[in-house]
């Protein structure tokens, strides 16, 4: 179910749900860049165990209204507000690629009434004591080297990607990724499903601006609001060696950093195939991490 909700300071945002209302809540968090169109391809979670998944659309993105020079921490008001207009209360926060620091925000800044978060192939903040960029593909390095710079050039290529992305489809999404993409990951993406649920996450976002995918990047290369030794909640890391999108160097800096943290490393995986290869033990995870 898809809905648009009008929040406090009269932005609108919107919001997904998927599973059996009885369940777990659980909150999704988008890539970077994404949209909750990403949610459908996890609705085998809720096959697997009795969860019920909520997902926005963060803002930029889609129809969601920008909130320009936002902080992956601002994230949290609106994880609250859409759970406070569903009715519910505790939740477990999950958060992929770009979206795995805004897991890692509300884990921070919002327990108790966040049980516990999981980060899957999620960045570190940029401001770690090893080369960020390393080991990313070739398109990753130069957007990022942009990104520290700013300006005009940069904003240039997020209009670009962002035109580009607009038009993805199931047939040419792995294409639009580049370099990006491992083998693994284009195994991944043969499914049908998977390869037209990340294409459409990527077409929404860009349905009518590009600024949300630079608000994203510029926040997550930015001081997130918190810090990492702040979370005292059990938290999950998983990444994989193949990933060309968030290197695994950032989940191991990551797994030093936080206190209470169960470690999921797959050497064979990537950005993608760490979650479309792992349902059975990510719905497993999000049943069980945080309970007493």
């Amino acid at each position: 179910m898809t809905d648009t909700l009008i929040l406090g300071d009269g932005r609108s945002i919107e919001v997904a749900t998927v599973g059996d209302p009885s369940g777990r809540t659980v909150f999704f968090h988008h890539g970077t860049p994404g949209s909750t169109a990403l949610l459908r391809s996890l609705a085998p979670l809720t096959d697997k165990a009795n969860l019920f998944l909520v997902a926005t659309t963060r803002p930029g993105y889609g129809t969601s209204t920008r909130l320009a020079g936002r902080s992956v921490g601002d994230v949290v008001a609106d994880v609250r507000a859409v759970l406070d207009h569903l009715g519910r209360d505790s939740y477990i926060s999950v958060g992929w690629s770009g979206g795995g620091p805004h897991s890692l925000a509300c884990a921070a800044l919002d327990a108790p009434r966040c049980e516990a978060a999981v980060s899957i192939a999620g960045v570190a903040p940029a401001d770690v004591d090893f080369d960020w960029t390393e080991g990313m593909g070739p398109e990753n390095v130069e957007e990022f080297a942009l990104a520290k710079k700013g300006g005009p050039a940069y904003e240039a290529i997020m209009q670009q990607t962002g035109e580009h992305m607009r038009g993805a489809t199931a047939d040419n999404v792995i294409e639009l990724f580049g370099g990006l993409l491992p083998d693994i990951d284009k195994a991944a993406l043969a499914d049908d499903d998977a390869r037209a649920a990340l294409a459409q996450a990527c077409a929404d976002a860009f349905a009518h601006d590009w600024r949300g995918y630079l608000d994203d990047n510029v926040a997550i290369m930015a001081p997130w609001g918190f810090s990492l030794e702040e979370i005292a909640v059990p938290t999950s890391l998983w990444f994989g060696d193949a990933d060309l999108m968030v290197p695994p160097t950032h989940g191991h800096w990551m797994a030093r950093t936080i206190l209470d943290t169960v470690v999921r490393h797959f050497p064979v995986e990537g950005h993608i195939s760490i979650m479309t290869n792992h349902f059975d033990a990510i719905a497993a995870e999000l049943n069980e991490l945080g309970r007493p």
